[in-house]
């Protein structure tokens, strides 16, 4: 990580050069160690500068000392996210160990909205990210205030190398145009199906209800221990597809699948039965790593919610609020990496308060990532 920081000289500073006091790199850094370390807003990135000053001056410059919480937002204010997402992009690179590389990888696609960013007279920022099945996040748009994620996902799959790959979406990116997108770019798909696609819906939710059908299909099951209770999966796909009227209308369709999950808690069974179209040929292994990948991006979320309080924080200013969306995420993905080294089952929130606790004893550690 340490050789990555190089990057951050790379940054366009559009100030006035003469008046500048506090240098954009070091501010970057501040963010993202202070992220690291359990701050969520900035004031508590202010602090947690102020607080390690003596020991970020190892890595950072800091010519006038800790610029102020009010500098630090206004600063990350005209970051380029562009530029941000090509610096996560290089500390990925760093990190790749080329595993995966033998299966076809898997992006799913989602988005979120920073509840925390809007006002009675402003949209809050809505954005959707793109989170591989190693579970680090790769990419993200901010979708425009005018429009919604069926806009969004084209110029966020523009930005993704998908070519031999597997896109997953909800049911909001299920729409023609963004399969033929996929197909264009030589990557497969696998799409949720809800009833906004109602006629395709009610036509593959039928076909999975006939038993006699439904024995033909290809079909595996996994048991596993889940939110302290049992959770049963069962996927089924078929290429069966002749009959489907709408299968000329969805480029390179190839299959449908439903899944069954059944989950047993506390005395209590709940089952949710969902359907997706797919590219893919008939491989039910593919198609249940496919459909449960989608998890990723739903647990990225999560953890931007929980984790980090993403929702809590009340930045207005949308840039400053999605910089530090794209900080956040490079965050989560470190933590995913980082080893405290005496428990190894231990949260990133867990991390998180470590690092805040001890960050001077670990940061050599994180640098050497």
């Amino acid at each position: 990580m340490k050789e990555t920081l190089l990057y951050l000289d790379f940054a366009v500073d559009t100030r006035q050069q003469a008046k500048v006091r506090h240098l954009m790199k070091d501010i970057i850094a501040i963010v993202f160690f202070a992220s690291l370390a359990n701050a969520n807003d900035w004031t508590e990135i202010f602090y947690f500068a102020e607080a390690h000053e003596k020991f970020l001056r190892k890595y950072l410059e800091l010519p006038n000392g800790i610029p102020s919480h009010d500098t630090i937002q206004r600063v990350m204010s005209i970051v380029s996210p562009e530029y941000l997402a090509y610096f996560r992009t290089k500390w990925l690179e760093a990190m790749s160990n080329n595993e995966g590389e033998k299966i076809k990888k898997i992006f799913s696609l989602d988005g979120k909205t920073q509840c925390g960013n809007g006002t009675a007279g402003q949209k809050a920022n809505h954005i959707v990210s793109a989170v591989d099945n190693n579970g680090f996040c790769i990419n993200e748009v901010l979708v425009d205030d005018k429009s919604n994620e069926i806009t969004a996902i084209p110029k966020l799959l523009d930005l993704l190398n998908i070519k031999g790959h597997i896109i997953t979406t909800d049911a909001m990116g299920t729409q023609k145009e963004i399969a033929a997108i996929i197909r264009k770019k030589r990557a497969d798909y696998v799409l949720a199906l809800k009833k906004n696609q109602e006629t395709l819906y009610n036509d593959v939710a039928l076909y999975f209800s006939d038993p006699k059908l439904l024995s033909h299909c290809a079909h595996t099951t996994i048991v596993e221990k889940a939110r302290s209770g049992i959770e049963q999966r069962e996927y089924w796909q078929t290429d069966n597809i002749s009959w489907l009227h709408q299968k000329k209308d969805w480029s390179g369709l190839k299959s449908i699948a439903m899944t069954k999950n059944t989950i047993i808690k506390n005395g209590k069974t709940i089952t949710e039965v969902r359907y997706f179209i797919s590219s893919l040929s008939l491989n039910i292994d593919e198609m249940a790593r496919a459909i449960r990948s989608h998890w990723m991006v739903e647990s990225y979320h999560w953890h931007l919610d929980v984790t980090f309080r993403e929702d809590s924080n009340h930045t207005l200013d949308k840039a400053s609020a999605f910089n530090l969306n794209i900080i956040r995420k490079m965050a989560i993905n470190t933590l995913k990496l980082f080893d405290i080294g005496f428990n190894k089952t231990i949260s990133l929130k867990g991390k998180r308060f470590i690092l805040n606790t001890a960050f001077e004893r670990y940061c050599d550690a994180l640098m050497k990532l």
